[in-house]
């Protein structure tokens, strides 16, 4: 399928589909005339790349472990692969320290606002 047959089956825009190409996400094979040709499985694993970086995954991480994810419906990632575990445990806890930091930021943000309304 080219790359705008992909676009629809996903709903991610060309844009993005180049981008996880450059990252190494996904590989199109390149056509005589330059077009890229996806796979039917390539929808999965956008539908995958999609879920994994709303988790808050950087496309790095991601590329390290991508092969392992599959499933139809949702990523699944079995326990066969070493290192998704240690990288999914890294990046909880990065989001966690960020979310910390981000409520402390409000609990400032609140006093500087309440101050400012006496």
């Amino acid at each position: 399928m080219r790359i705008g047959d992909l676009v629809q089956a996903t709903g991610v825009n060309r844009r993005l589909l180049r981008y996880y190409e450059e990252q190494g996400l996904l590989h199109p094979v390149r056509l005589a005339n330059g077009y890229r040709e996806y796979a039917e499985s390539d929808v999965v694993v956008v539908r995958a790349i999609r879920t994994l970086l709303a988790a808050g995954l950087p496309t790095a991480v991601i590329a390290t472990f991508l092969h392992c994810v599959h499933d139809q419906d949702e990523p699944v990632v079995p326990r066969a692969c070493p290192t998704v575990i240690s990288h999914l445990r890294q990046e909880r806890a990065r989001i966690t320290e960020t979310i910390s930091r981000l409520e402390t930021s409000q609990r400032e943000m609140d006093a500087l606002l309440a101050a400012a309304l006496r």
